[in-house]
């Protein structure tokens, strides 16, 4: 009878995984602030900007010095963010930098941001702690915030291949990684449009020469990220420091 009780529990929590699964949908990625970054027009970059160019390699040193100078991202397993990650307890994912055949980071191909993640984990089950290894096939997508003027990468994980793990618990955790990833790496701060603002003095117009960022357009191409700034420029009167009065 026990074994029986636990059958027909175990069958109405992965029906309704499963259900969930097939008829929502799997978990998708909160958006990150602003609006899809455009690709450059077909008459090239415009007028008034400029152009920078941040290369495959590039992000993939940050990504190296990050797992061997620091401790490596980890999670706790779900979507909550008033969640405090709690190390050492069942219930964790970890990324890493290589495991399950793959290595961890950005892929520039096909004009499109591919990015690899290696991971290792637990779940806290009734039945006990599960740990769990696998990787996640997802792909950055690039916005602007016009607000910020902040350039942010989102990451949306497509899929999730978990190592050897139970089918019937493989089923259950699946989702939750695929949630957990989309809701904790995101947003990715990649520009700040405010630390290549312009704001130039001029003495002989006394005046300043001042261009904040009106938007930004990117394309992939030749394993590089190519970013496309423009500004908007205008002039300003020289402010004058003021005098400090005499003790």
């Amino acid at each position: 009878m026990a074994r029986l009780l636990i059958g027909i529990l175990i069958g109405l929590i992965v029906g309704g995984v499963l259900t969930f699964y097939f008829f929502v949908g799997v978990p998708k990625a909160g958006l990150a602030p602003g609006t899809p970054i455009q690709p450059p027009s077909a008459e090239g970059p415009p007028a008034g900007g400029a152009q920078i160019v941040l290369r495959q390699d590039f992000f993939n040193e940050v990504l190296g010095t990050i797992f061997r100078d620091m401790s490596p991202p980890s999670f706790p397993l779900g979507s909550d963010p008033g969640q405090v990650p709690a190390p050492d307890t069942c219930g964790m994912i970890t990324i890493l930098p290589e495991g399950s055949g793959v290595r961890t980071g950005l892929k520039f191909e096909n004009n499109r941001i591919a990015a690899p993640l290696a991971f290792t984990g637990s779940y806290a089950s009734p039945f006990g702690c599960y740990q769990f290894t696998g990787w996640a096939q997802a792909n950055l997508d690039l916005r602007y915030d016009q607000a910020q003027q902040m350039v942010f990468g989102q990451v949306n994980v497509e899929t999730v291949n978990l190592d050897g793990l139970n089918p019937v618990v493989s089923v259950l955790v699946t989702p939750i990684v695929q949630s957990t990833l989309n809701t904790r790496v995101n947003p990715i701060q990649i520009l700040d449009g405010k630390q290549i603002a312009v704001n130039m003095p001029i003495a002989a117009t006394n005046g300043n020469l001042q261009a904040n960022v009106s938007d930004v357009r990117a394309e992939v191409k030749d394993n590089a990220l190519h970013l496309y700034v423009i500004y908007g420029f205008q002039g300003a009167p020289l402010q004058q420091p003021q005098a400090v009065p005499a003790p």
